[in-house]
């Protein structure tokens, strides 16, 4: 008789010949062409919404009974969305469930839908003409390493994106050089949208295209006819070219238009669509500081070849770059979660534009007035004086009075910085769709996202840890505003809370969700590159975090883009008026966009904050130890040693205890800050400073999200 072993080799074998399940992409393709989400997939298997996660990127599959269920499924919508040649005509869709309204929810009637938005097609974007340039066989300036080649889109053969030289070498991804015989920009744009084949497809079945991105080297710039640098008094971020410079005027005889933020950096040139074809092709100007130092370290110093590696593999991951990361990160919100898909009229039966569930939609929406900022048309013209949100990230220093001879006397700060905590926080957010509605004396419900006015004054805690309720760590004084998770904590910690007031959504969803998703892939692909792999053991991951940066500059960058990508978005849901010549109650640009959201961004910091205070009073619980000192997503602990392995709790078995902080390459686990001295540390909380702003050895970087 056979062993075991022969059989299950022999097996495998089979397998490999003839797999069983289409790729992952395919099977996630197969499900969004279905409309099925994820988590109705995984009820209808009989699994977690994780699992099928992993089924769709790659990281586990199903075994048996459930193989053969998936693959009988995933045959019968293969059959159903074919991925080339005439697709199944659409179904008309399913009418959407209004949510039920909970308890809380007892005042006016929720407010009627929006208006569909203007009619679009929805069929599928014709192909553009085949490039005519010829791509070389290999750069002049070869990239160092190549991350895995991603599959090409028919339309797009050569990927997202190109640095453009000055001797008309444009560099692509996967080493590849085109010929570009561009002298103008208009020349240039023509060349991009007709023969260039650059672009990427769309990241959700009802959104839209990427647009081509060129980025031009100092040389290409000058060759084009712009300056090298653009000079002004003004900050840098609001410099443009005039519109008397013959490069704006060459754009404008071309028949070609500049977005209302003009000629700068980041310029988008378009045409207005003719039937299905966009005729958009952005810009960016390495001279021009397009690539902020801060979130792309390096990069505009390197050759065009590697710089076209460190956007490819960031537009691969993330999305091709739309401006700086902040912007890219809204951007990306907005290319996962369109605002709009293709609805059946039921009077016509045509086609027509409407509003996608889950999304933003296409109008925007103003704040509760506690939700605004002091300079908001709803506070200036209502006269709000009633207080505001102030979820903000933790900038708080232990009082040098509470430190105990013993842990003065311990030798090291051991600082550990909690991994994209703003992402982690991300992660199944529940958040408002629709505009807020006012109640008097509601009761607190925790599945409600919204604004509470509360008193949490009563609740006494430990002072050698800061208040989840503030980000200074002061213990409230009165009556003020709060996020829902903020709220919730307060009873998870067992006190009561009792609203005066809330501004609360009837409509909510997890509109963040496929963002996380997305950039928490992102993130952990390219730490794995760099050789910090999920399985590596405690010390393993230290020593590899110490020498990550060097394994690969390039993908080093990629990583640091990816970081700022995060805390850029977030912080664009509230960006501020910018500019001299503002005035308080006007209405700045930011505001006409649906994704102008500061709620979303106070539920987001909130989450975040409640999670460093959970962790901090478990670390308590199980170790004894209280941190020096909290800035954002950074903890600075005393230790005796000069590694988190010296402080950090770990059960007999060498596993680390749950419920503190942990080490590891995922979101919301921790790697090490920095590593000083104890007495550099409390020589630092009796100026009145922040260790953790220093731990490094620098100044860390907080990004309040403005």
């Amino acid at each position: 008789m056979a062993s075991e072993e022969e059989l299950f080799a022999n097996i495998d074998a089979l397998l490999e010949e003839e797999p069983q399940l289409p790729p992952p992409a395919e099977r996630a393709r197969l499900r969004e062409a279905a409309g099925i989400t994820q988590a109705r997939l995984a009820v209808a298997l009989k699994t977690s919404t994780q699992t099928v996660k992993n089924y769709e990127n790659g990281r586990s599959e199903p075994k048996s009974p459930r193989l053969e269920a998936y693959q009988r499924l995933l045959k019968g919508w293969a059959a159903k969305y074919p991925a080339h040649g005439t697709p199944a005509a659409p179904a008309a869709p399913a009418p959407v469930p209004q949510p039920v309204a909970p308890e809380t929810f007892t005042g006016p009637a929720a407010p009627e839908a929006k208006a569909s938005a203007p009619v679009e097609d929805p069929a599928v974007p014709a192909a553009p003409e085949r490039p005519a340039a010829r791509p070389a066989t290999s750069s002049r300036r070869p990239a160092a390493k190549k991350a895995v080649k991603p599959a090409t889109d028919s339309r797009f053969p050569h990927g997202p994106l190109a640095v453009l030289d000055g001797d008309g070498s444009a560099y692509g991804v996967n080493g590849l050089v085109l010929d570009c015989p561009a002298t103008t920009i208009p020349e240039l744009v023509e060349w991009t949208l007709r023969e260039s084949g650059l672009g990427a497809p769309k990241l959700n079945r009802y959104g839209k295209d990427s647009d081509p991105l060129i980025v031009l080297t100092a040389t290409a710039a000058v060759k084009l006819g712009l300056p090298e640098r653009l000079e002004g008094h003004e900050q840098r971020r609001s410099l443009r070219l005039p519109e008397d410079h013959p490069v704006v005027k060459q754009v404008a005889k071309a028949k070609w238009q500049l977005t209302q933020r003009g000629f700068g950096p980041w310029a988008r040139i378009y045409r207005k669509a003719q039937g299905r074809d966009r005729q958009c092709v952005q810009l960016a100007i390495l001279s021009w500081d397009a690539l902020d130092e801060r979130s792309w370290p390096g990069v505009a110093e390197m050759e065009p070849a590697d710089i076209a590696r460190v956007l490819g593999v960031y537009a691969q991951r993330v999305i091709t770059p739309r401006g700086s990361t902040a912007v890219s990160g809204l951007e990306l919100m907005t290319a996962l979660r369109p605002p709009t898909k293709a609805v059946r009229d039921e009077e016509t039966g045509n086609w027509v534009s409407g509003y996608n569930p889950g999304s933003l939609g296409t109008e925007p929406m103003d704040p509760a007035p506690p939700e605004a900022t002091p300079e908001h048309p709803v506070v200036v013209n209502s006269g709000w004086t009633g207080g505001f949100l102030n979820e903000e990230a933790y900038q708080w220093v232990r009082s040098v009075d509470t430190l105990t001879d013993e842990e003065c006397t311990l030798p090291f700060a051991v600082g550990l910085d909690l991994n994209t905590a703003f992402l982690a926080a991300a992660a199944r957010l529940v958040v408002g769709l629709s505009a807020p509605d006012h109640f008097h004396a509601p009761k607190f419900n925790p599945k409600i996202p919204g604004s509470w006015l509360v008193d949490l004054s009563h609740i006494e805690l430990d002072p050698r840890l800061p208040s989840p309720f503030t980000p200074d760590g002061s213990r409230p004084t009165g009556p003020a505003w709060y996020q829902t998770h903020t709220v919730a904590y307060a009873q998870e910690l067992g006190y009561d809370v009792h609203p005066i007031e809330a501004y609360l959504r009837r409509e909510t969803g997890a509109y963040l969700d496929p963002w996380h998703d997305r950039l928490k892939t992102a993130y952990v692909d390219t730490l794995a590159d760099l050789g910090v792999t999920r399985d590596l053991d405690d010390r393993a991951f230290l020593a590899a975090m110490e020498q990550h940066k060097q394994v690969d500059p390039a993908l080093a960058a990629v990583l640091a883009a990816i970081k700022a990508t995060v805390k850029g978005g977030v912080g664009k849901l509230r960006e501020r008026p910018q500019g001299k010549h503002y005035k308080e109650g006007e209405r700045w640009p930011a505001l006409e966009r649906p994704t102008w959201r500061p709620d979303i961004r106070a539920a987001v910091i909130s989450k975040a904050r409640v999670n460093m205070h959970r962790k901090l009073l478990n670390m308590s619980r199980m170790t004894g130890l209280f941190p020096l000192a909290v800035l954002s997503d950074c903890v600075v602990y005393p230790s005796p040693g000069d590694s988190p392995l010296d402080f950090l709790p770990y059960a007999a078995s060498g596993k680390p205890q749950p419920g503190g902080f942990r080490l590891g390459p995922t979101p919301g686990l921790a790697k090490l800050e920095g590593v000083q001295s104890m007495l550099w540390a409390v020589d630092l909380m009796e100026k009145g400073l922040n260790p953790a702003r220093h731990i490094k050895g620098g100044d860390a970087v907080l990004d309040e999200g403005e």
